[in-house]
């Protein structure tokens, strides 16, 4: 039984921080990738964050570079997306994803999705 759940999101103000949690079930996290995705209303779903099962080399999307950080702990088997600096064009409803070989590309999507978590960004 394959399962992630998001949890973090929530209302904010532009300038605020987030930090955003995908719990995992039925499959150990830490060997997979794990990419961070969102869908803005009007807009299409983009991949914005991504780390690799191998190294744990992370890649980010421009927009959020040097806001976002994308993280894990094994422990907890549990990604995190940690989100500075929020913009009001963040606000989307945010979704973690993987599959047995998602590889961290911005060309595929992946096979396990949780439910998502709004975030919106609004004085």
């Amino acid at each position: 039984q394959v399962q992630l759940v998001e949890s973090g999101g929530g209302l904010v103000q532009p300038g605020d921080s987030l930090r955003l949690s995908c719990a995992a079930s039925g499959f150990t996290l830490d060997y997979y990738a794990i990419g961070w995705f969102r869908q803005a209303p009007g807009k299409e779903r983009e991949g914005i964050s991504c780390i690799n099962n191998r190294d744990n080399s992370t890649y980010y999307r421009d927009s959020v570079k040097g806001r976002f950080t994308i993280s894990r702990d094994a422990t907890k088997n549990t990604a995190y997306l940690q989100m500075n600096s929020l913009k009001p064009e963040d606000t989307a409803v945010y979704y973690c994803a993987t599959d047995p070989s998602y590889q961290c590309s911005w060309y595929r999507s992946p096979g396990y999705w949780g439910q998502g978590t709004q975030v919106t960004v609004n004085s």
